[in-house]
C-alpha cells in the first residue's frame, strides 16, 4: 500500500493544495481548499491506498510559496508524476516548456505538440492535467487571446496570466 501527503498553503490566488507521492513527486494539485477534489484526479494507476495531511510538503511547499511570491520558476523543478496515453503525457511535457508571461493558444499548443491538427487532444490534455501550477494548463488561451476555461476558476486563472505577465 502506497502513502502520499497533503497541504494546503493560503496563497495571493487563493487557497492551493497538493498531494505528493512518498517521493515528493506532485500527484495532484491545485486552488482548493479540500483535497478530496484533488484525489478523483490521481490516475487510478498512482491512487495511494493512504492519504495524509501534513503540514510542510518540503520542496513542493516552497516552491508554491516562491512562485506565488514572484518567482515565477520556482515551479519549474517540481517531479510530476501523471500518467495517461502517449500523446497526453508528450503533451503535458511539452506544457512545462510554456514560459511563464508567455501564454500560447490551444492551436499553437497542439503546434508545440508536434501535432498541428490535435487541437481538441491538447485542450484535454490542459482539461485532464491533475498537476496544475506544476503542469501550467494556465498558460493556454483561447485563439485571440479570450482567456478560456479553467478548473479552478476563470478569476484565478487571470490572476496566474496577470501575475506572470507583471
Amino acid at each position: 500500500m502506497s502513502i502520499a501527503y497533503w497541504s494546503t498553503v493560503d496563497t495571493k490566488a487563493g487557497p492551493f493544495s497538493a498531494v505528493v507521492a512518498g517521493d515528493g513527486a506532485v500527484l495532484a494539485s491545485g486552488w482548493t481548499g479540500d483535497v478530496a477534489e484533488l484525489t478523483p484526479l490521481i490516475s487510478p494507476s498512482l491512487a495511494p491506498g493512504e492519504l495524509t495531511e501534513r503540514r510542510d510538503l518540503g520542496p513542493v511547499t516552497t516552491a508554491i510559496r516562491r512562485y506565488h511570491a514572484g518567482e515565477l520558476d520556482a515551479v519549474d523543478g517540481i517531479e510530476v508524476r501523471q500518467r495517461s496515453g502517449a500523446f497526453r503525457q508528450h503533451a503535458w511535457d511539452v506544457l512545462r516548456t510554456v514560459p511563464a508571461g508567455q501564454p500560447v493558444s490551444y492551436a499553437g499548443y497542439a503546434e508545440l505538440t508536434g501535432n498541428p491538427a490535435a487541437i481538441r487532444a491538447a485542450a484535454s490534455a490542459c482539461a485532464r492535467n491533475a498537476a496544475a501550477l506544476f503542469v501550467p494548463c494556465h498558460r493556454v488561451v483561447k485563439t485571440g487571446g479570450a482567456i478560456g476555461n479553467f478548473r479552478w476558476g476563470v478569476d484565478t486563472k487571470r490572476w496566474l496570466l496577470d501575475h506572470e505577465a507583471a
